[in-house]
């Protein structure tokens, strides 16, 4: 089968490129060939000319790697409305789901009304201050992923300290969501189709003690440094049977709120009381070859082609169209 590989052209072949992004497109090609495939790259920029070559192209699936444009991370459910538009099946979520999970406040709000444990939060708009929800407390931006905004400065102890942080932070992002923090242990629950992977947990050990245990984005971006050195991944975790239960069901429940498809990631903390707390439900994870997706993936006996193969399959099975009668359906529903 032939398939267009989108990604972010912006960032992976700018001046300064950003080859991680380059080394994934690398490696789902490789799978994608290993599979019998034929991977066509099609750089995703904004001036909009891959889109005619994603209509013109005769694609039988889209294989998306792109996380944002030129950076701009909600730029990323647009592309993904574009394959919609066009019917072409496509790996990982709509962008309905992709949408809500990327705004933090919008995810909130919709997995606290299915009645799930997410921490105590509220929205700070540029122009406003802040409403406490006890401290400590941490601030991200609304609309971001892969741990942008996120700093040792974001995790804050009192009414002056968090005034300062989002008043910093409006300087460049309009919303940002204060947070309660739940100091404990951070995990992440993969999901690749409907099969939940062995959980993995983020060791602060090597954390040096005048750092708050959080995955910024030093830890994750910087390598060496000691954030990174200071968060280590293990998968399995070392959980009690009772709580890993917990912690799927929970995981499944949020995947079906949101509508997430193909494969996803829910973040948690445990707090001191052996409680989980959802923290996010990230529907495009980083697919590379090192990444957390993969290592869970790993543990559960699958390797990385055979990842890809189950992520490629579960795009074959979406259903791109409506019934040639749908409309008359609605229709009908309407009192029509």
């Amino acid at each position: 089968m032939k398939v267009a590989v989108l990604f972010d052209a912006m960032s992976a072949l700018a001046p300064l490129p950003d080859t991680l992004i380059l080394e994934g497109v690398e490696a789902v090609e490789k799978a994608l060939v290993a599979r019998g495939d034929t991977p066509v790259r099609v750089p995703v920029n904004p001036d909009g000319r891959w889109v005619e070559r994603v209509r013109r192209g005769k694609f039988d699936y889209v294989f998306n790697l792109c996380e944002s444009i030129d950076g701009v991370a909600k730029m990323e459910p647009f592309v993904i409305a574009v394959l919609e538009l066009f019917e072409i099946p496509f790996t990982g979520s709509s962008s309905a789901t992709t949408a809500l999970c990327l705004r933090k406040h919008l995810v909130n709000t919709v997995l606290d009304r299915s009645g799930l444990p997410v921490p105590r939060w509220t929205l700070a708009q540029r122009g406003e201050e802040p409403e406490s929800v006890g401290f400590p407390a941490i601030c991200k931006p609304a609309a971001e992923d892969a741990s942008i905004g996120i700093e040792q400065k974001s995790v804050v102890r009192s009414r002056k300290a968090l005034n300062a942080r989002v008043a910093a932070m409006h300087e460049r992002w309009s919303e940002v969501v204060v947070q309660r923090f739940i100091a404990g242990r951070e995990v992440n629950v993969g999901i690749v189709g409907d099969q939940v992977l062995p959980i993995a947990e983020i060791r602060f050990d090597g954390m040096p003690d005048n750092l708050w245990k959080i995955v910024s984005y030093r830890s994750k971006w910087e390598t060496g440094s000691d954030e990174d050195l200071g968060a280590a991944p293990r998968c399995p975790a070392d959980l009690p049977r009772k709580l890993t239960a917990e912690l799927e069901e929970i995981t499944r429940a949020a995947w079906k709120v949101v509508g997430g498809e193909g494969y996803g990631r829910a973040d948690f903390r445990i707090d001191e009381a052996g409680r989980p707390w959802l923290l996010e439900v990230n529907s495009n994870p980083d697919l590379s070859v090192d990444a957390g997706l993969a290592r869970m993936a790993r543990v559960a006996g699958m390797d990385y082609p055979a990842l890809i193969n189950r992520i490629c399959e579960s795009a074959l099975t979406r259903e791109m169209k409506l019934p040639e009668d749908q409309w008359a359906r609605s229709l009908a529903l309407s009192g029509a």
